[in-house]
């Protein structure tokens, strides 16, 4: 079992009325946080009921409010009770319809899950408005991969390990580099066992998710989209370029990317900018959520990573840790470009003021600041600059602002 972070902030919403909503992509281990959640519970001898709308049994008590609360009522009576709701995104109106049940005032606590969808991300947010916590569960991180690897050894002090053993973790961030994050394939010690599965994730994605909301849109276009993406990771992107070569028109283009971005599999970064004449650019840059998913689209999952594209591969590892802690603030993930061709990898928005991030996959020796980094500093004298790289650890002062050397396994 791969012990998971947000399993311990579920724990303490269990006390709270509202709803308990926990999304994210399909296979990133929803379901299984959730009866974890429940095998808790009974142990601390509540009561609990599990209903999973993929299954007939479950969803013939969603027709309506008067059905399920009827169920409820025969497995709780009026005592409290927590039900936990595997795939609301079956439900039509999802959103409505949890609205409607949590303003019946019941006695119970709702647990909710559901996939990559799009009723989840849009509609959903506006239902419950005040009514629901929001989980966004990802697949697995490094330090939760580590911890897993190591036998949880080090659990309570995990970066002295990343200190102590350098070669040891050089050989766990190439194979995470390389498998990435869905619980199944961390699991499966096995080269094949771990392409078959990520094969049936990507199969039940296309198959479920995408072609559920296609209807009559084109499968075969929405797959080399994404593989195409692959091949872009980390560059800015084309959009006529990338219409052209999926054989879509751009507003076509356009909605598979939005539903690749709702769906989980990719997430962008937006340029920032603040002269509109000099730096504004219109393209955006995607990421893979993981790693596995976009090595698996370009037919290289399992295989030595080329020399070309793990420098970009370590920037969307980097860029999915720096979208995880915007996604908790609220923030976007940014990148910045200008038309002289001056770049910064990230821009994220703290407390103090925004923080440019530029990422380095080698071993630094020694202190280096790139003609773009230090463009940037004279031009918005941030407080604080990283440069994320696999070994240096070390600080200097530039005028105002503090440019910290930082190995990884810091961020």
């Amino acid at each position: 079992m791969i012990k998971r972070k947000i399993f311990k902030d579920l724990l303490k919403n269990l006390s709270r009325k509202e709803i308990a909503l926990i999304i994210g992509a399909r296979q990133v281990g929803k379901t299984t946080v959730m009866r974890l959640l429940e095998d808790y519970l009974m142990q601390n001898g509540e009561k609990t009921i599990f209903l999973n709308l993929d299954y007939d049994h479950d969803a013939v008590f969603f027709k309506s409010h008067d059905d399920l609360v009827a169920k409820l009522k025969l497995e709780f009576g009026t005592s409290k009770g927590f039900v936990f709701i595997d795939e609301i995104q079956r439900k039509e109106n999802a959103g409505l319809f949890l609205k409607g049940l949590y303003d019946l005032d019941l006695p119970y606590k709702f647990i909710v899950s559901g996939s990559g969808s799009l009723e989840l991300k849009e509609k959903i947010h506006e239902s419950l408005a005040g009514r629901k916590r929001l989980f966004e569960m990802f697949p697995v991180d490094f330090e939760e991969f580590v911890d897993f690897k190591t036998g949880y050894k080090y659990e309570d002090r995990l970066n002295d390990f990343f200190a102590v053993e350098k070669n040891k973790v050089d050989q766990l961030l190439n194979e995470y580099l390389s498998f990435g994050g869905y619980p199944r394939v961390v699991l499966e010690e096995s080269l094949g066992e771990k392409m078959n599965v990520m094969a049936e994730i990507v199969r039940s994605y296309l198959d479920k998710d995408i072609a559920y909301f296609f209807k009559h849109g084109n499968v075969e276009a929405f797959r080399t989209m994404v593989s195409l993406l692959g091949a872009q990771n980390g560059q800015l992107v084309n959009y006529s370029k990338l219409a052209s070569l999926c054989g879509v028109s751009l507003p076509t283009l356009k909605k598979y990317l939005w539903y690749a971005e709702k769906t989980f599999v990719v997430h962008v970064a937006r340029p920032f900018f603040k002269n509109v004449r000099k730096e504004i650019t219109k393209s955006p840059i995607y990421y893979f959520t993981d790693l596995g998913f976009c090595n698996y689209a370009l037919n290289s999952f399992g295989q030595s990573i080329a020399e070309n594209r793990i420098g970009f591969l370590f920037q969307n590892f980097i860029g999915n840790i720096l979208r995880q802690s915007c996604s908790a603030s609220g923030q976007l993930l940014h990148f910045w470009r200008t038309k002289d061709k001056a770049e910064v990898d990230f821009v994220v928005f703290e407390s103090g003021g925004l923080v440019p991030v530029e990422v380095k996959y080698k071993k630094m020796k020694k202190q280096e600041t790139g003609r773009s980094l230090v463009n940037f500093i004279g031009k918005y004298k941030p407080k604080k600059v990283l440069i994320v790289n696999l070994s240096l650890d070390e600080k200097k002062k530039i005028g105002g602002t503090v440019v910290e050397w930082a190995p990884y396994w810091k961020l």
